[in-house]
C-alpha cells in the first residue's frame, strides 16, 4: 500500500516537472521571438527612415524633413573628434563638378579634422551616391525644404497663374494673374529658377548657425563653397594661418576671403600674401568665412536682406554692408587664392558645360603652383578702403511671396 502511494506520487511529480519545463521553454521561446520581432522592426525602421525616397515629390519631402531633423553624420566613429573647420557646399545639379570638388577635398591636407556639409536644393539619387562615397571626414548632408523642384507648380515654384515676366503691370492686373501687385523695380515678374539661389543661401546660413546639432557650441568659422568650387591641398592649413593673422593682425575684420577669381595667376609671389579690404561681392564672395558673430549681424538684417530687390545673395549682402550692418564689412582676403572656380556655366548659361576642360585647367595649374603652397607664415601686404559701395539693384526680387518666405527662414527652417 506504501509503495503504491510513493509510485503514484512520484507520477505526479514527474507530470508536474514535465509540464514545468514544456512551460519554461515555451515562455523563453515566445520571449526569444518577441526580441528578434523587436530587433528587426527597429533595423527595418532604421532602413526605411535613413533612406532617402526620390519615387515622388511627396516622399521627397518626407524624406527631406526627416534628413534635416535628424542629423546623421556620416563616418561619425571613424572620426570622433570635434571639427577645427566646418565647410559648407551649396549644391544644385551639377554633378561633374561637384565630383571635381569632393576629389580636391580628399587632397587637401587635414580634411579629415574638417566636418563637411552639402546643402542641397536638388535632389537626386546620382548626387547623393557621390557624397554617400566620401570616406576621408565627416559629412552631413541637409536639404533645402523649399526648392522648386518640390513646388514645381505653386509658390515657391512657376505658379501656372503667375504673370509672365515680361506682362505689363496694367496687362497682369487685367488678366489677374496672382503676382499683378508685384512686378521687380524693372517692371519684371519673379521667375521661380532665378530667385531659389538666394533664397537656398540664406536658409542655410540661419539652418547651419541655428539647427545643426553638432554645431552647438562650435564658435570658429564657417566657409562657404559652392559646387563649382575647387580646394587647393593646403587649404586647410591656409585657413587655420589667416585666422591666426586676423586675430594678431585685423581684429577688426569681419570676413575671411579665402578664395578670389584670379585664378593662379602670379601664386608664386602671391601664396603667403594677405590683404584688407572692403567687402565687394565681385571680388569675395568665394571661399567665404563667417563667424558666428558676423551670423547674428547679418540676422539683425533678416528684412533689410528678404526685401532687397536684388535677385543674387551676394549683391544684396553688399548692400547691406555700410547700410543696415551700420559698419561696412571688412574682410582679409587670401591674395593667392585657396579656392578655384571651375564652373564654365551655371544659373544663366546652362548649355555648352566642359568640366573635363575645366580639370585640365586646374591640373595644370596646380603644378605650376605647387612649390608655393604650405606657405610658413602669412603676410598683410596691404590695406585697402572699407565704405559702403552702392551699386544698381538687380531686380528679380519684387514679389512680396519672396520676401515673406526668406523672413520666416529665421523662424521656420
Amino acid at each position: 500500500m506504501r509503495f503504491r502511494l510513493l509510485k503514484k506520487n512520484f507520477i505526479v511529480f514527474l507530470v508536474i516537472l514535465v509540464v514545468f519545463i514544456m512551460l519554461f521553454y515555451s515562455i523563453r521561446r515566445t520571449k526569444d521571438d518577441a526580441n528578434v520581432d523587436v530587433t528587426e522592426k527597429d533595423s527595418t525602421q532604421t532602413a526605411v527612415m535613413g533612406k532617402f525616397e526620390f519615387g515622388s515629390i511627396q516622399s521627397m519631402r518626407k524624406s527631406i524633413y526627416d534628413s534635416n531633423y535628424r542629423q546623421i553624420i556620416q563616418n561619425g566613429d571613424k572620426f570622433p573628434l570635434e571639427p577645427e573647420a566646418v565647410v559648407v557646399v551649396q549644391v544644385h545639379n551639377r554633378p561633374a563638378y561637384l565630383k571635381m570638388l569632393i576629389q580636391s577635398l580628399e587632397k587637401v591636407d587635414g580634411v579629415q579634422n574638417t566636418l563637411l556639409i552639402f546643402s542641397h536644393d536638388y535632389f537626386s539619387e546620382e548626387i547623393s551616391n557621390m557624397v554617400k562615397g566620401i570616406t576621408f571626414c565627416r559629412v552631413l548632408q541637409i536639404y533645402f525644404p523649399y526648392s522648386i523642384q518640390l513646388y514645381p507648380n505653386e509658390f515657391p515654384g512657376q505658379d501656372p497663374r503667375d504673370c509672365p515676366r515680361d506682362i505689363s503691370k496694367e496687362d497682369a492686373i487685367k488678366k489677374g494673374c496672382l503676382n499683378a501687385e508685384h512686378p521687380d523695380s524693372y517692371g519684371h515678374y519673379r521667375e521661380a529658377s532665378i530667385t531659389q539661389t538666394k533664397h537656398h543661401w540664406w536658409w542655410k546660413l540661419h539652418f547651419v548657425f541655428e539647427r545643426v546639432q553638432v554645431l552647438r557650441g562650435y564658435n570658429g568659422y564657417v566657409v562657404f563653397i559652392e559646387e563649382d568650387n575647387y580646394l587647393l591641398p593646403d587649404f586647410h592649413k591656409y585657413l587655420k594661418s589667416m585666422i591666426e593673422v586676423k586675430k594678431t593682425s585685423c581684429g577688426d575684420c569681419d570676413v575671411l576671403a579665402l578664395g578670389n577669381h584670379n585664378g593662379l595667376s602670379g601664386f608664386h609671389e602671391l601664396s603667403s600674401k594677405t590683404e584688407t579690404a572692403g567687402w565687394l561681392s565681385t571680388k569675395h564672395n568665394i571661399g567665404m568665412g563667417i563667424s558666428r558673430e558676423l551670423y547674428y549681424k547679418l540676422m539683425g538684417c533678416n528684412n533689410a536682406f528678404c526685401t532687397y530687390d536684388d535677385y543674387n545673395w551676394d549683391w544684396t549682402l553688399q548692400n547691406l554692408s555700410g547700410t543696415c550692418v551700420s559698419k561696412a564689412l571688412k574682410v582679409l582676403v587670401a591674395r593667392g587664392s585657396r579656392v578655384l572656380h571651375t564652373g564654365d556655366c551655371g544659373l544663366h548659361q546652362k548649355e555648352d558645360c566642359r568640366p573635363e576642360m575645366a580639370q585640365e585647367r586646374v591640373d595644370a595649374a596646380l603644378k605650376e603652383a605647387h612649390s608655393a603652397l604650405f606657405p610658413p607664415i602669412l603676410t598683410v601686404t596691404d590695406h585697402g578702403p572699407v565704405q559702403h559701395q552702392p551699386h544698381m539693384k538687380n531686380g528679380g526680387w519684387g514679389d512680396v511671396r519672396d520676401h515673406t518666405l526668406c523672413i520666416n527662414y529665421a523662424a521656420r527652417l
